[in-house]
C-alpha cells in the first residue's frame, strides 16, 4: 500500500518573474520603438521621470541600417472568441500596438531557424517542419494533430502521439505562445514561463483557461463573486493576463523598409574587443519620489499604487534589458572574435544553446534576444542572429559553420573561370579538400539561398 511521504530534493531551474516577461517583451523592440514606448509610458504614468533628455538619433548616419517593419493596431473586443483578433491590452483595457519583428524575415522562416539550430532528431524535426507550415499568421496551429499526421509520408508511420510530442517542443520556441490551439492555450503557454511565486499567477491561468469571456467584458465584479477572490488578487492576475499577447505570431513578421538604430556597438581597444550599449534616444527613468512619498503610509490611492508598482517594473525591466544585451553581446562577441578580426570565412558555429548556457538563460529568451537586435561592428552592421549557424564536420574533426562555408561558396564562385563555372559537385569536391564534408545538395541548398545561379546559367562564352 502507498503512503503519502514528503521528499526534499535540490534542483536548478529557469524561472520568469513579470519583470523578467517585461523585459524580455521590451528586448523586441529597436531602440526608436523602445523609445517612443517609454514616451507613452511617462505620459500615462504619473509616477514616472525621465532624468535626462536623450539625443535624438540620426537615421541617416554609418550606424543606420535598413530593415523591414510593420506594426498592427488591433481594437480590443468585448467577446473572447474575438481576443484572438486583438494585438493586445493594457491595463485600462485599452488596445495597445504589437511590435512586430524587424529583420523581414517570416514567421515560418523564424520559426524554421530555431528548428534547425535546436535539439530536435531528425524524424522530430520533419514532424516539426509539417506542424510550423500549419499556423497561421497569428502564430495559431490551423490543423488538428491527426491531419498532421495523416500529412506527412505514409511511409515514415508517425503517431498522433509523437506529433502532440513534437507540437509541445515546438511550443517551446520563439515567440512564446506560438503554435497554440486555441486562445485559452497561447496565454497560458506565456503564462506558465513565469515563476511559480508570481503573485497572481494560478488565478491568472484559471482566468485564461474558463473565464476568458468575463474578462473580455470587462465584468470583474462576477469574476470576484464566481471565484470568490479579493479585489486585489484579481488586479495582480489581471495585470499578468493583460500582459499577454494573443497574437503571438505578429511579433514575427516582414514588412515595409524603415532604418534603425543599433542597439550595442563594438569596437577594438587595445588589442580587445569591447561591447557599448547604445543610449540613444532611450531615456533614464526614475520614480517621482514626491508622490511617492505621499503614498507612505496610507492606504488609499490603489490607482497610485497600481502605478507605482509598474513603474518600478518598468524601470528594472529596462535594466534587465541592457544586461540581457550585454551579457548576449558578449558572448557573442567573445566566441566571433575571428569573424571580426578575418570576416565570414572564420565564422565559428554556434547554436542557441551554447550563448543560453553559458549565460544562465533559456534558449527562447536567447532566441528573441537575437531576433531584431542589431550589432554595429567595424565589418557592418550585422543582426545579433546572423552570428548563429549550424554545425558542419571536417575530416581534422573541428566543427565548421555553415556561414563560414557559405561564404568560401561566394569565394569558389567568384574567382571562378566564367567560361567553366563550378558546379555544385565540383564546389562540394574542392571544400572537401580542404576537409570540409558537405554534400552537394547542400551546396545547391546554400547556393540557391545566396541567390547564385547554378553552373549552366554562369557560364559566359568568351570574347
Amino acid at each position: 500500500m502507498l503512503k503519502p511521504s514528503l521528499q526534499l530534493k535540490l534542483g536548478q531551474t529557469l524561472t520568469m518573474t513579470p519583470q523578467l516577461q517585461q523585459a524580455i517583451r521590451l528586448l523586441q523592440l529597436p531602440v526608436l520603438d523602445l523609445s517612443a514606448q517609454i514616451q507613452d509610458a511617462l505620459e500615462e504614468n504619473i509616477m514616472l521621470e525621465m532624468e535626462d533628455l536623450p539625443d535624438v538619433p540620426e537615421t541617416n548616419g554609418e550606424s543606420t541600417v535598413e530593415i523591414e517593419t510593420i506594426r498592427a493596431e488591433d481594437s480590443w473586443q468585448s467577446r473572447s472568441e474575438q481576443i484572438v483578433q486583438d494585438g493586445g491590452w493594457n491595463g485600462e483595457g485599452r488596445p495597445v500596438a504589437d511590435f512586430a519583428d524587424e529583420s523581414g524575415q517570416t514567421l515560418r522562416e523564424h520559426l524554421l531557424w530555431q528548428l534547425e539550430i535546436e535539439d530536435f532528431t531528425a524524424r522530430q524535426a520533419l514532424i516539426g517542419e509539417a506542424i510550423i507550415d500549419a499556423i497561421n499568421d497569428d502564430g495559431y496551429l490551423t490543423m488538428s494533430l491527426d491531419e498532421v499526421a495523416s500529412y506527412l509520408d505514409k511511409e515514415a508511420n508517425i503517431s498522433v502521439d509523437e506529433v502532440e510530442e513534437t507540437l509541445h517542443k515546438v511550443q517551446r520556441l520563439d515567440p512564446v505562445g506560438i503554435a497554440a490551439r486555441s486562445v485559452a492555450e497561447c496565454l497560458t503557454l506565456q503564462l506558465r514561463q513565469l515563476d511559480l511565486d508570481t503573485p497572481g499567477l494560478a488565478l491568472a491561468i484559471t482566468l485564461a483557461q474558463d473565464h476568458l469571456d468575463l474578462v473580455a467584458s470587462r465584468d470583474y465584479a462576477e469574476l470576484r463573486r464566481y471565484l470568490r477572490t479579493s479585489e486585489e488578487q484579481l488586479q495582480d492576475a489581471l495585470v499578468l493576463l493583460k500582459g499577454c499577447s494573443p497574437k503571438p505570431g505578429l511579433a514575427v513578421s516582414a514588412a515595409s523598409t524603415e532604418y534603425v538604430i543599433p542597439d550595442v556597438f563594438v569596437r577594438r581597444v587595445d588589442n580587445r574587443w569591447q561591447v557599448e550599449i547604445s543610449s540613444s534616444g532611450i531615456p533614464r527613468l526614475s520614480v517621482n519620489q514626491q508622490y511617492a512619498r505621499l503614498l507612505r503610509g496610507s492606504g488609499d490611492h490603489a490607482v497610485l499604487r497600481t502605478q507605482l508598482q509598474e513603474a518600478r517594473w518598468l524601470i528594472r525591466s529596462l535594466e534587465i534589458r541592457n544586461e540581457t544585451l550585454m551579457k548576449v553581446a558578449t558572448c557573442i562577441v567573445a566566441r566571433q572574435t575571428d569573424f571580426l578580426d578575418k570576416g565570414e570565412e572564420a565564422m565559428k558555429p554556434m547554436v542557441l544553446r551554447d550563448v543560453a548556457e553559458e549565460i544562465g538563460m533559456h534558449e527562447s529568451t536567447i532566441s528573441r534576444v537575437t531576433t531584431n537586435k542589431y550589432m554595429h561592428t567595424p565589418r557592418g552592421v550585422f543582426e545579433f542572429k546572423y552570428f548563429f549557424s549550424s554545425h558542419l564536420s571536417t575530416a581534422g574533426g573541428e566543427d565548421q559553420s555553415s556561414t563560414s562555408v557559405r561564404a568560401k561558396i561566394r569565394k569558389l564562385v567568384g574567382a571562378e573561370n566564367p567560361a567553366k563555372p563550378l558546379s555544385d559537385s565540383k564546389i562540394a569536391n574542392l571544400l572537401a579538400a580542404e576537409g570540409i564534408s558537405v554534400a552537394r545538395r547542400t551546396v545547391a541548398k546554400y547556393r540557391e539561398a545566396m541567390n547564385i545561379a547554378p553552373s549552366s546559367e554562369r557560364k559566359r562564352r568568351p570574347m
